[in-house]
């Protein structure tokens, strides 16, 4: 079959490769993480499928370079207006294919991958640029030119959102792009082929490859024709990826995993920082940038705790799809039973449980309980792994000095969030903190002209407003001698 129907709307199962529907000789299941059902069988790409994408992104990059900013601007917003189209239809396939709450989809999520393609066309047009210089008395003027086919290789936390991220300053710069979507969540990409193709997206300029990473994204990162990659995952899949993009020096921009604390300081209002760590269950806690470690001064430690249970008890836990629900199902019967193993581990080690520790029995399937465990070490395994699930950790400090030293004390760095009433002491803290995002009494405040990456190893390179077309062009400076002219 070349089509599957997901919650009543249509998806095409097969690649986007060159302006067209492509096949191939096997399949794999895609399962709803909701109930455990096979919605679709997706064609399984391997290196023939990728060398055809790559080839059909070089071929179409000449004509799309050459295209005028504004011109790629109006498709850019054309796509936007495809996606606000079919904004509910997105928002019910995604949800029944990696569980997280529709409300969340139809009112932030989706909004926002039409709103990243709008973002990037007006920067591309409105705000790129850089103002001419004089160096004795010659003239510098920087340009922004396309690199070449780009290769994205996005999550399956935020299927489309993460991805058009990427995709959107991708094209605007004037690159050609394959986009490789997680193997557990491919649907929304294919739907998001079909809106590029009707909003007049030349052919070649966006493809979609499906499949697993050791077959066909390993195939898209060797190859020496492409000229920029892009990945947001694993910390192990990165180092592969850069093994293969250093053979080609192909520029790599990652954005990988975290180990995020919050601080919570004595001076802080408590019921905003209680509310603070409850998010952090957010879509099941999968989410990259969650505090999942959570950092309390000693004095008022008992009272945020209570404060925080009673929080965390009131979440509706269910149907994703169900507007009460508040944290619906982890993606995969095989990540359910690694988060799992971390919390067992934990407890075996002498953790004590607070909230949660184990699987819902009452739903079964692949929801876990929102978990909080006290009494961890510093250098134990669910302090310093990222986790990925509901499952944050609570520790004590006694100073301030403390709290950063506890917060910096991963090899992770990708954000950071900062509870306290004193503003020189968050400004003194945040400074300290290893972080590329860190938040004050506040938590996901995201805006794309920010740049946002990770430090250590959370990633490599920061996206946003023009360090994204920095990563996706190759900058270069003009100097003009002030005479020689005929």
């Amino acid at each position: 079959m070349t089509e599957a129907t997901v919650a009543g709307v249509a998806v095409d199962t097969r690649h986007w490769i060159g302006g067209e529907r492509v096949g191939s000789a096997e399949t794999f299941a895609d399962v709803s993480p909701i109930d455990g059902s096979v919605v679709a069988h997706i064609a399984r790409g391997g290196a023939a499928e990728a060398r055809a994408a790559v080839a059909a992104a070089r071929a179409a990059f000449p004509a799309w370079a050459a295209t005028p900013p504004a011109e790629r601007a109006r498709l850019l917003h054309a796509v936007a207006d495809g996606v606000e189209k079919r904004l509910a239809e997105l928002a019910i396939v995604e949800t029944t294919d990696n569980g997280a709450l529709l409300r969340s989809h139809l009112r932030g999520v989706m909004p926002r991958v039409a709103h990243n393609l709008r973002f990037f066309a007006d920067w591309l047009t409105d705000r790129l640029g850089h103002g001419d210089f004089d160096t004795r008395g010659h003239n510098n003027h920087v340009s922004w030119d396309p690199a070449g086919p780009c290769v994205l290789i996005t999550p399956w936390n935020a299927p489309l959102m993460l991805a058009t991220w990427k995709i959107a300053p991708a094209l605007a710069a004037g690159n050609t792009v394959v986009l490789k979507p997680a193997e557990w969540t491919p649907l929304t990409a294919s739907l998001f082929a079909d809106i590029t193709a009707e909003a007049g997206l030349p052919a070649g300029v966006f493809n979609v490859v499906q499949g697993y990473g050791e077959e066909v994204g390993a195939a898209l990162v060797e190859d020496p024709d492409v000229r920029r990659i892009s990945f947001t995952g694993s910390v192990p899949t990165a180092k592969a990826i850069g093994a293969a993009a250093g053979a080609n020096l192909t520029p790599t921009s990652l954005e990988l995993g975290g180990k995020s604390p919050l601080l919570v300081f004595a001076d802080a209002d408590l019921d905003l920082a209680a509310d603070l760590a409850v998010e952090q269950y957010d879509n099941a806690g999968q989410v990259c940038l969650a505090a999942t470690r959570i950092l309390v001064e000693d004095s008022v430690a008992e009272e945020f705790t209570a404060k925080f249970t009673e929080r965390a008890a009131k979440l509706v836990q269910g149907d994703p799809r169900d507007e009460a629900t508040g944290i619906g199902p982890n993606i995969h019967a095989e990540h359910l039973a690694r988060v799992d193993g971390f919390v067992q581990r934990a407890v075996a080690a002498g953790a004590s449980v607070v909230a949660g520790g184990g699987p819902n029995e009452e739903l079964g399937g692949l929801f876990y309980r929102p978990t909080l465990l006290t009494g961890v070490a510093q250098d134990s395994e669910i302090v310093q792994e990222e986790v990925f699930g509901p499952v944050l950790t609570l520790q004590t400090f006694a100073d301030e000095d403390e709290a950063v030293t506890l917060a910096n004390d991963t090899r992770f760095g990708l954000a950071a969030t900062v509870a306290t009433g004193d503003r020189d002491r968050a400004a003194r803290v945040t400074e300290r903190l290893v972080a590329g995002t860190v938040w004050v009494n506040c938590f996901f405040v995201r805006d794309l002209q920010a740049p946002f990456g990770g430090s250590r190893h959370s990633g490599v390179g920061r996206e946003g407003g023009t360090w994204s077309f920095d990563f996706y062009c190759d900058v270069k400076n003009t100097v003009t001698a002030p005479n020689g002219w005929r």
